[in-house]
């Protein structure tokens, strides 16, 4: 640059007026970025009372020196960074005239005792790094909804045009996460989590939750709901299935969904909890807390894992439910249990052996008879014990809609684990799960649209295969409809 211009450069930035400190700043600042220097606030004045700032002194980032404790220090935990400071004079110092209430530039000297950054590497110096409250606000949607640090940050390049206009680098990135999480977590996760839900009940009247705490303030349980969800019970909510063997927090606290299927076969989520205690007055207070969100509308029938607390609960809140262990974990503790091939077989019989009461009754006996089972503490007098909720026989006639096992709920965990962080507090499981039920809803609505046009049938189908197609959704036609037809059409053409 010229001295001419310099010297109207100087002389414009002296007769500079500001409304406000930070003013100022903003303004030495983007003038450093286009000269290739950093800035940061130094020296300040106060009036007599230290009620008002009075002036501002705002220096090179290459200013001053580094102190010599920490270069001579032995002891050194981490290697030590580059050195940066080496004296440099450049300065903008402003002052607060009362009388206009404007600050003025009381002092600037530009000249600096060392080379300047290219133009495309000032975006590097601290002062011209910042991530503003619009990008703030994606970043942590972004990652609630899943996406790990790099990803954001490759996301963010990619939609600002490179790293010289994203304003802010990976690692200001990861800070910002981290000190949001610490103002997230700081007045306690249990009240965060309750506030988070006050919040969601402000947004939509219609969003339920309940929650309780022991005697000692701690949170124990908690359950919570949608509108959405609500309206899927009303519907869809006949069976109930659900399990509390899923730890995904830092207080490795089980996380409870209770979810159903719907009419395109696909699992709907109903409501979640999580309660501190697997025992049984804690799943009796979510049972209740799940019934007062449903306006008390109990299910017909209930498929859960084989947890006796859990079991008993459902006796004493839903007494008139039909309750069904889950079929997959029963598979597995026989395969666990039993050795011998022909006692596995005989025993998994009575899983799907839907004969009458009477006769399952008597091929019980004669089962224990032939594998002199007497010991009343052995898995397989326990499991005759409680043989009438998972025998198919004692539930012929309850209404299961085709589930036979909770993995409805093993494959909501399945969703929820992806991308899943097991140091994730109460609020950041809630709002993963809540990221995780809409993509669920997604796919209904796809499956939906879907279910507005009629499956494609040969011409020649008949009177029946025609009305099948209309009355029900293509998911339910394909995999249980159209199965069933075949059935009927093979066994005619047998006789």
């Amino acid at each position: 640059m010229s001295n001419d211009n310099s010297l109207l450069e100087y002389s414009e930035i002296v007769m500079k007026m500001f409304n406000s400190e930070d003013e100022g700043f903003e303004f030495y600042n983007d003038y450093a970025y286009e000269k290739g220097f950093g800035v940061r606030k130094d020296y300040c004045e106060w009036d007599s009372g230290h009620n008002e700032k009075t002036l501002r002194k705002f220096v090179c980032s290459c200013e001053g020196f580094r102190a010599e404790k920490h270069l001579t220090r032995e002891i050194k935990m981490r290697r030590s960074r580059n050195i940066t400071r080496c004296g440099c004079p450049a300065k903008l110092v402003i002052a607060l005239d009362h009388n206009t209430e404007q600050w003025y530039v009381k002092d600037f000297i530009d000249g600096h005792n060392h080379s300047m950054i290219e133009p495309d590497l000032s975006c590097f110096l601290r002062s011209h790094r910042r991530i503003s409250d619009e990008q703030k606000a994606e970043i942590v949607l972004l990652q609630i909804s899943g996406i790990r640090k790099h990803q954001i940050m490759d996301i963010m390049l990619k939609r600002y045009g490179g790293y010289d206009r994203v304003g802010f680098t990976s690692r200001d990135l990861y800070n910002f996460l981290h000190r949001n999480k610490l103002q997230t977590l700081s007045p306690g996760d249990a009240q965060t989590l309750i506030n988070y839900m006050i919040v969601q009940k402000r947004r939509d009247p219609d969003f339920s939750f309940q929650y309780k705490r022991d005697g000692r303030g701690h949170l124990t349980g908690v359950l919570w709901c949608d509108f959405e969800s609500q309206m899927d019970y009303r519907a869809f909510g006949d069976v109930v299935v659900f399990d509390g063997t899923y730890k995904t927090n830092k207080y490795n606290l089980p996380l409870v969904p209770f979810v159903g299927v719907n009419h395109h076969k696909s699992t709907v989520l109903f409501a979640c909890g999580v309660v501190a205690h697997e025992d049984t007055e804690s799943y009796v207070w979510l049972l209740r807390a799940f019934s007062d969100a449903m306006s008390q509308k109990h299910p017909v029938s209930v498929i859960t894992d084989g947890d006796l607390a859990m079991q008993k609960a459902i006796s004493i809140v839903w007494p008139n439910a039909s309750h069904r262990l889950c079929g997959w974990h029963i598979e597995n503790n026989i395969v666990s249990n039993i050795k011998d091939a022909e006692v596995k077989e005989g025993i998994r019989c009575f899983l799907y052996d839907r004969c009458s009461i009477e006769e399952i009754e008597k091929k019980w006996l004669e089962f224990l008879k032939k594998n002199e089972v007497t010991d009343k503490d052995s898995w397989l007098y326990q499991m005759y014990e409680r043989r009438q909720v998972w025998c198919a026989a004692y539930h012929a006639s309850t209404r299961y809609l085709g589930l036979r096992s909770n993995q409805r709920s093993e494959s909501l965990h399945s969703r929820i684990q992806f991308n899943l962080d097991r140091k994730m507090s109460l609020v950041e499981l809630l709002q993963h799960f809540d990221n995780t039920v809409q993509k669920l809803r997604i796919r209904q609505a796809n499956l939906d649209f879907e279910a507005s046009y009629k499956p494609c049938l040969e011409p020649d189908a008949s009177i029946i295969v025609n009305e099948a197609a209309e009355r029900f959704t293509p998911s339910v036609y394909y995999a249980d409809v159209q199965y069933s037809l075949k059935t009927v059409s093979k066994s005619r053409s047998v006789f």
